[in-house]
């Protein structure tokens, strides 16, 4: 009975556009020569009321101070949405810019221009996040650029966010991100490097559709600590230059990625279990037992139509946990259990173009996972990988690289491996003969296999690990994977890559800027 009162009222706050009152058109800046009533974007936000309008028109919209939400002063925001329903629209996704520079031109890239936001009380700059939706239900926001905003002491730095809050709990229900780019051109050093292009976190209910991310030390895209109900779908994402193209903490139940790219990242797509962004473990099983209406399974979890190449890039920002995504990696299910990846290509991924591996952590509680002496392990277990094309994957040529690779520390559910291909000949796996050896996944426990050895040391080498402190990660003389020597951040590629709403008009209530007969029905797909 709860899961389907949930799911209606997710429905509920991602696809109504208003509450009963009529909503209201509040315009910053000037379109086609009409002036809007208001010049900034926080000043529209602020006087919006739920079911609202927020049109933007292009400009450059820079940030020189910050917001934080109540009673949370540690996450400053450019754009702060506290109101639920809202839909915050620009009338153009390349001109209209959300800029966390202060001054100098958009998007700049010079020292003096950047914002760090306000300091601690130790003085330190927290960081700044551009447009953050605070625990607002059914809120959107589309049709827009959002740049440079930067971290910082607080763990800020993040471009669009719908936060749902830190006390771990689900905070927020549902949202609408369309045609959206997140990106910066500024790195000095990791410790004030923007974060997270596209984020969710501690929310549940939500899509984002034909959006692009870049440039950042973490990921393109995250979803996270939403408790095994996440009920997200990521469709016509492009993820590039970053350490991971996409990064999904403890994030499970029913979540789609499809019809994607993640390209020219270190690492193209991680999810993970790990011991923060409560609750682990990351877990991709149906909620309650149920069954997906695409695998047919009780995995809910899904990765499908995507596609994920090149990921071989060591130049770009990386901190944290992310540092350790091994380059050259299309895929790493890192303590991953009961996900499927289906349908998808694998293409150019110089170290592997799959890899499922136990993720080591640290801290208590240990959740979900197995205490060690020497770390909190989650294993993976009950992951399905099938029907996907692999072409030239492992070229940099070091043992185990190739295709797939997997590995377990303890036994538990068979993963389960089935009608992949390689374009090239024979299918490369460690184990070898994968397909042979782990066809079904019908829940049986399977021992760790003896053949993972060399392919575990190899993962390690390339995420420069040790597991035993103070040691060198356990490369042999022969290996040879590319390293870090500067942080490149490409610029965004030209505007006609990244398509703009057809009608940014359309579903508007009629207003000066949106003539009657513009308008036209607009619902999320």
């Amino acid at each position: 009975m709860r899961r389907h009162a949930v799911i209606a009222f997710i429905a509920f706050s991602v696809l109504s556009p208003a509450p009963a009152m009529a909503a209201r058109v509040l315009r910053v800046g000037t379109y086609h020569g009409v002036r809007g009533q208001f010049r900034t974007i926080q000043a529209a936000v602020n006087a919006a009321k739920p079911g609202d309008w927020v049109l933007v028109a292009p400009g450059d919209y820079k940030t020189r101070s910050g917001r934080a939400p109540k009673g949370a002063s540690d996450v400053p925001a450019g754009v702060l949405i506290t109101t639920a329903h809202l839909h915050l629209r620009g009338m153009d996704r390349n001109r209209v810019v959300v800029d966390g520079t202060k001054s100098g031109p958009k998007c700049s890239n010079a020292d003096a221009d950047q914002n760090l936001g306000p300091n601690n009380s130790s003085g330190k700059p927290l960081g700044l996040n551009g447009v953050m939706v605070w625990k607002a239900g059914g809120v959107w926001v589309q049709n827009l650029t959002a740049c440079n905003f930067q971290g910082g002491a607080g763990g800020n730095g993040n471009e669009i966010w719908w936060n749902g809050g830190e006390n771990g709990a689900i905070g927020g229900w549902g949202f609408y991100g369309t045609n959206l780019n997140a990106t910066t051109t500024y790195f000095k050093d990791e410790p004030t490097a923007a974060q997270y292009g596209i984020f969710s976190s501690n929310w549940s209910g939500g899509t984002w559709d034909n959006t692009y991310a870049s440039n950042f030390n973490d990921s393109d895209y995250y979803i996270g600590a939403c408790q095994q109900v996440c009920n997200q779908t990521v469709n016509h994402a492009w993820a590039q230059h970053s350490a991971l193209g996409y990064s999904g903490s403890n994030s499970g139940g029913q979540l789609v990625i499809e019809n994607s790219q993640f390209d020219h990242n270190k690492d193209g797509f991680d999810t993970n279990s790990q011991n923060g962004d409560n609750p682990p473990p990351q877990d991709g099983s149906c909620p309650n037992g149920g069954t997906s209406p695409i695998t047919h399974t009780h995995s809910c979890w899904v990765f499908i139509h995507n596609y994920v190449h090149d990921n071989n890039n060591p130049n770009v920002p990386s901190a944290g946990s992310a540092a350790a995504g091994p380059v050259g990696t299309g895929m790493s299910l890192s303590g991953a259990r009961n996900d499927t990846i289906t349908g998808n290509r694998f293409v150019n991924n110089g170290a592997w173009g799959v890899i499922i591996v136990p993720y080591p952590d640290s801290g208590d509680p240990c959740t979900g996972g197995t205490q060690t002496n020497a770390a909190c392990l989650y294993d993976e277990f009950g992951d399905a990988v099938l029907n996907n094309t692999f072409t030239n994957n492992g070229s940099f040529g070091n043992p185990t690289n190739g295709d797939i690779g997997w590995t377990s520390a303890e036994p538990d559910p068979t993963p389960c491996f089935a009608g992949n291909t390689d374009t090239g000949g024979t299918l490369t796996s460690t184990p070898a003969n994968i397909q042979q050896g782990y066809p079904v996944c019908d829940g049986h426990t399977v021992p760790t296999d003896p053949q993972s050895g060399p392919f575990t040391l190899e993962v390690l080498c390339d995420s420069q690990i040790s597991l035993t402190a103070g040691a060198q990660p356990p490369c042999l003389p022969s290996d040879s994977y590319p390293r870090f020597t500067q942080a490149i951040l490409p610029p965004l590629p030209p505007a006609k890559q990244l398509p703009s709403m057809k009608n940014a008009c359309a579903g508007v209530p009629a207003n000066p800027w949106c003539p009657a007969k513009k308008q036209k029905k607009h619902r999320p797909r």
